[in-house]
C-alpha cells in the first residue's frame, strides 16, 4: 500500500495546510505559485518525482488523493525542477493517461476542493498530442464548472483559470502544439509560429486578480 504520510507530504507542497480556511490573499499567492512555476519541491519531493517518472509509484493511483499527488509529481514537479529543458515535459504522457483514467473511475469527482480539481485537470492542457484540441474543448467546460464550484470569494481566480484554458485552446487550434516549446524540444519553427513568437507570446496568459481585489470580493 502507498504511504499515506508521503502522499500527504507531496500534496502539502502544492496545497499548504489550512488552505480550506485561508484568506483570499493566501489563495492568490498559492494560485500564482501553481501557475507561474513558483512551487519549490524539497529534495525529498524531487526524489519522489524521479521515482514517479520511473514508474515506481504507480500504486498511488489506488486512491483519489494518491492519484492527485502522482499527477503533481509527473506534471508539475518536472516543470519546477527543470524549467526550459525537455525534462520539464517528460512526465506529460503518463500524467495525461492517469488523469484521463481518474476522470473515468470517479477519482476526480471524489476530490473536495476547487484547487485540487483544477490541478488534477492540468495534464489535459499540458500534454501535446493528436487529440489535444478535443481535450481542451473538454477542459474548458470542466474549468468553468470548477469556477462555479469554488467558494464565491475565490471565483475570480478560477474564472482566470478557465480563461487561461480558452487561451490554450486557441493556440492549439491554430498550431496543433505550443510554439514556445519548439526550441526546447529541438523542433523546427514554422514561419507562422515565428511571427507569433515575435509578439512575445508563449501561451496566452491571464493574470489572476490581485490579492487586494480578492479581499474586496471577500468583504462583499
Amino acid at each position: 500500500m502507498p504511504d499515506a504520510e508521503t502522499i500527504q507530504q507531496v500534496l502539502e507542497t502544492w496545497f499548504p495546510p489550512g488552505l480550506e480556511t485561508a484568506d483570499a490573499g493566501t489563495h492568490h499567492r498559492a494560485f500564482e505559485a501553481w501557475f507561474d512555476g513558483g512551487v519549490a519541491p524539497s529534495p525529498a519531493v524531487a526524489r519522489l518525482a524521479r521515482a514517479a517518472l520511473a514508474g515506481h509509484l504507480d500504486g498511488w493511483t489506488a486512491t483519489a488523493h494518491g492519484r492527485l499527488a502522482l499527477l503533481l509529481l509527473l506534471g508539475q514537479a518536472p516543470r519546477c525542477l527543470h524549467p526550459g529543458t525537455p525534462q520539464a515535459y517528460a512526465g506529460d504522457p503518463d500524467a495525461l493517461r492517469l488523469a484521463e483514467e481518474g476522470l473515468r473511475n470517479g477519482h476526480y469527482d471524489a476530490l473536495d476542493h476547487a484547487w485540487e480539481r483544477s490541478l488534477f485537470l492540468l495534464p489535459l492542457a499540458q500534454a501535446e498530442g493528436p487529440d489535444h484540441r478535443e481535450r481542451l474543448i473538454r477542459l474548458c467546460a470542466m474549468a468553468e464548472a470548477v469556477a462555479w464550484s469554488a467558494p464565491e470569494a475565490l471565483r475570480p481566480l478560477y474564472r482566470c483559470a478557465a480563461d487561461q484554458a480558452q487561451g490554450h485552446r486557441a493556440v492549439i487550434a491554430r498550431f496543433g502544439r505550443y510554439p514556445h516549446r519548439n526550441a526546447i524540444l529541438g523542433r523546427a519553427t514554422t514561419e507562422e509560429e515565428a511571427d507569433y513568437l515575435t509578439t512575445g507570446a508563449l501561451t496566452p496568459r491571464r493574470r489572476p486578480p490581485t490579492a487586494a481585489r480578492l479581499e474586496l470580493v471577500d468583504a462583499l
